[in-house]
């Protein structure tokens, strides 16, 4: 079989050509040309980054993007959905100010940004896609209804999957709250009963009567009519109505995997990983530590599977930068071959790449050409 094609460029510049320019260079030697964006509506998947994080990916490359695209005929927006966790970026109004706050927004990048899945994390379709774990994802509406999806992706490590890619940002990136919920645990939601106070929120958001309070004023759930839509977490003011964090990180990893075919499934997309700030955690975080290793430079593909597999490849090459996580479970300053589970010990990256390949979505097997 072809190996896949996965484009690479340095971060050295000179004169008269910056990284925006190297930006643009590397997209169009990857193919993103040979799309028919004409009057099509394009998701630009990216993670806004959680305020005070500074890891996440510059504005300005989105604005290139958008540039392009739009020299294409196509009309993009940028777009993220709402987070499970209580933060910045649970609800759209407060997502658009984390966005807005950290340089996503209509006059810096040129286009509309769009939270897709609606104010409170409800507003999805479901994709059928009949997998291994999923039947049908609920992928937030703006993305499930665009024609074309671009992803744009900050490589780093992650607590649950190991890395965090395009994997990961098209995967969990794209999920309602619902889907979220579903991706993150195997069980239903929880009630945390010291912070309820009894508002009946959940109660009257609830499609299917599963929620009521007991005698002290404090909601309970019916689990034999709840089907964990995570409607109640979506509503919850109070941090009462909770995730069990119970899922196996390899379950949740395949799951990632059937989340990424939902929202790509029949659709032209193209990925970009940028491999800057490779900071040890999740972009989600209100921190960020320092980089595990130097910066390397900016890859894209329209394979996301050959694209992160290609990014593990040379972050696991690069040479540990002494001080960072990567050390604080490694003593010597010796070459660390798996970055990743040298960080995350109880994590395998291998489980969603490989998984993804099973389904279909791309190949870990892949040719490095370098622009």
């Amino acid at each position: 079989m072809e190996k896949s094609k996965v484009y690479f460029t340095d971060l050295r510049t000179r004169p008269g050509f910056n990284m925006l320019d190297k930006l643009e260079k590397l997209v169009k030697a990857a193919g993103i040309e040979n799309i028919d964006f004409k009057e099509k509506y394009v998701a630009i998947k990216i993670h806004f980054g959680e305020p005070g994080n500074l890891a996440y990916i510059r504005p300005n490359y989105a604005a290139k993007i958008v540039k392009i695209i739009k020299g294409l005929g196509g009309k993009p927006f940028l777009t993220d959905a709402n987070t499970l966790y209580t933060g910045r970026r649970h609800n759209a109004l407060d997502h658009l100010d984390a966005a807005y706050e950290n340089g996503f927004n209509p006059l810096t990048v040129g286009c509309q940004v769009i939270i897709a899945d609606g104010l409170k994390g409800t507003e999805y379709r479901e994709v059928e896609v009949n997998l291994k774990h999923t039947k049908a994802a609920k992928i937030g509406s703006a993305i499930a209804d665009a024609d074309i999806i671009i992803s744009m992706n900050h490589f780093k490590g992650h607590e649950m999957t190991g890395f965090g890619g395009a994997l990961k940002n098209l995967g969990m990136g794209s999920g309602s709250r619902g889907g979220k919920l579903f991706m993150h645990s195997s069980s239903k939601p929880k009630i945390a009963e010291k912070n309820c106070v009894g508002c009946r929120m959940c109660i009257k958001s609830c499609a299917h009567d599963a929620i009521f309070l007991n005698q002290n004023k404090v909601a309970v759930i019916d689990y034999d009519k709840c089907v964990g839509c995570g409607q109640c977490i979506a509503v919850c003011q109070f941090n009462a109505a909770q995730v069990n964090w119970d899922e196996a990180a390899s379950i949740a990893s395949e799951k990632i995997a059937e989340y990424t075919m939902a929202v790509i499934k029949d659709k032209p997309h193209f990925h970009i990983n940028f491999i800057m700030d490779v900071s040890p955690n999740c972009d989600c975080w209100s921190n960020n530590d320092m980089p595990i290793v130097p910066n390397i430079g900016i890859a894209a593909s329209f394979d996301p599977v050959a694209l992160d597999k290609a990014c593990v490849d040379m972050v696991n090459s690069a040479p540990a930068i002494t001080g960072s996580a990567i050390h604080d479970h490694n003593d010597c300053d010796c070459h660390i071959e798996d970055k990743f589970t040298a960080i995350h010990g109880k994590t395998d990256w291998r489980v969603c790449l490989e998984h993804a390949q099973n389904i279909g979505i791309g190949s870990m097997e892949y040719e490095l050409i370098k622009v």
